[in-house]
């Protein structure tokens, strides 16, 4: 049951964005046990939005015999799973006020609104927008609850938001056919296979050019080498992925995330 219950959380994009987040932390100044606690107060929010995701789903899931999702397959209950939903937004909520009331209320709202897209926008044309409002915030997080807390800079906003618009584009080309068959019609299944890999693809290199834009003078040569290796990773995970049911757009995009955050921790901002 343990097993199936961490496969029913989305476990790649929950330990991607933890990592990711936590790597921020570290590039801007947060250590120790903040360092940890901030880990562990993006994790429980992840864990929740993977949860409930797997749960709204189960019904669709079980209509096109996606015996991969463990909630629709039956190899865990949906009570357990609704318990495992509310422990983790109850520590999402302790750990993110941890680091004061403006911190945490960005934090939380970055959760609440991406229950609200497993809820109902991710079958509609604003199914995009969760994603760029939640990685945006989690940025804000990260800098709200620094030691110096500062707002975060306009350009790695940007850069997070546009990673996370990227993400959602890839993230449905596997189940694409079994969405619309299901009632769901998000922004990509409007614009089509191929248009989503076209906006997958520009707006993960737009990320990594205005990560760029926003490195001192001094890092702007490791930001373009690392610009070059994002459009690799993308062009092949992009080409990879259009084998039936492939995730390797997604993983792409997961890869340019941690490629990102690396940069910022080479160019040794201040915090």
């Amino acid at each position: 049951m343990l097993l199936s219950l961490v496969r029913a959380s989305h476990p790649e994009p929950v330990v991607g964005v933890t990592v990711a987040v936590v790597g921020l932390g570290a590039a801007l100044g947060q250590v120790g046990w903040w360092l940890v606690a901030l880990g562990a107060a993006v994790l429980t929010g992840q864990l929740s939005v993977g949860w409930l995701n797997d749960l709204v789903d189960a019904d669709r899931d079980a209509r096109v015999g996606r015996g991969r999702k463990p909630v629709a397959a039956g190899e865990v209950a949906a009570s357990a799973v609704w318990v495992a939903v509310v422990a983790a937004a109850v520590g999402t909520v302790v750990l993110s006020l941890g680091f004061g009331a403006v911190a945490g209320a960005a934090h939380i709202l970055a959760v609440v609104v991406a229950w609200a897209y497993n809820l109902r926008l991710k079958a509609t044309v604003f199914s995009v927008v969760p994603y760029a409002v939640s990685f945006g915030l989690l940025v804000a997080f990260v800098t709200l609850g620094l030691p110096g807390p500062y707002p975060p800079p306009w350009w790695m906003v940007a850069t997070a938001s546009l990673l996370g618009c990227a993400a959602h584009f890839a993230n449905v080309l596997p189940d694409f056919d079994d969405d619309r068959a299901t009632g769901v019609h998000g922004l990509p299944h409007r614009l089509g296979a191929a248009g989503s890999r076209v906006a997958a693809a520009v707006l993960v290199l737009a990320a990594s050019a205005t990560l760029v834009a926003g490195l001192p003078t001094e890092a702007v040569p490791l930001g373009v080498a690392a610009l070059a290796v994002a459009g690799a990773v993308t062009a092949v995970g992009l080409i990879r992925g259009q084998r039936p049911r492939s995730r390797a757009a997604f993983h792409a995009m997961l890869v340019v995330a941690v490629l990102d955050v690396a940069v910022l921790i080479a160019a040794n901002l201040p915090g």
